[in-house]
């Protein structure tokens, strides 16, 4: 073998190891481009709104950060009344009472009334989506809602309103939507049980729900109230699988 030969053969698996990492380089810094430029367009929003907004939306996570808190308290208030000597039966009978209430209203079993907002939202042009409702969705639960249903028209004219619980599933149709199954057509309700400031506030926030809703030449009408009414009930059937642990 030639001296050229064997330096030829010495020097091959070396260029391969040097575009090896060339190549682990290059995709580094790719991938390094990529998170730049998506945070960059995740903060634009925020950048770019107004002072109002920005006021906005930091009333609204100062009204999330106090329910948390007024919940921690009310829990701790109630551990120490379940703990104590005195009393400690009526308490716990009391305090069961008041889960199976609120979990009967997560669950959509039970009627709900309480102050809140209605939003309505019309789409003249039949372009707004199951994922523009499941977005106003987020947003009102982010806000606190703690009862919701949707109404909407039925194919025969009818009216329909079907309640939002956990496991609800929004889909899209020819002719509109359906909620759990239930075929709706537009104008879309939404009839929400919270705090009507901190709702209305999350329908608002730039970028959001009405932003979207007015991309695609629809309305959005949002109107608090003192009192609202969330009618529509579930029927929960007994789990096939799951048991108690």
């Amino acid at each position: 073998m030639t001296r050229s030969s064997r330096l030829s053969r010495f020097l091959r698996p070396r260029a391969r190891r040097v575009d090896v990492l060339v190549a682990a380089l290059l995709l580094l810094l790719g991938f390094g481009l990529a998170v730049q430029v998506r945070s960059t367009r995740s903060d634009g929003l925020l950048t770019n709104a107004r002072q109002e907004d920005l006021v906005q939306i930091l009333d609204e996570l100062s009204n999330r950060s106090d329910r948390l808190r007024q919940e921690v308290a009310t829990l701790t208030v109630t551990r120490s009344r379940l703990t104590s000597g005195s009393g400690a039966d009526q308490a716990a009978l009391a305090e069961a009472v008041r889960r199976t209430q609120l979990l009967g209203v997560i669950a959509g079993t039970v009627a709900a009334t309480g102050p809140g907002i209605t939003v309505l939202i019309s789409d003249p042009h039949t372009q707004v989506s199951a994922s523009v409702l499941l977005d106003a969705l987020e947003e009102l639960r982010n806000a606190g809602a703690e009862a919701v249903q949707i109404e909407g028209s039925r194919l025969d004219g009818g009216q329909v309103a079907v309640r939002v619980v956990a496991q609800t599933a929004l889909v899209d149709t020819a002719a509109g939507i359906e909620v759990d199954g239930t075929p709706l057509v537009a104008p879309y309700r939404f009839v929400v049980i919270g705090d009507p400031s901190t709702l209305a506030g999350a329908m608002a926030i730039p970028g959001g729900v009405e932003d979207a809703v007015r991309q695609v030449r629809g309305t959005t009408d949002v109107a608090r109230a003192e009192r609202v009414r969330v009618g529509a009930l579930r029927t929960v059937s007994a789990p096939r699988y799951a048991r108690v642990d």
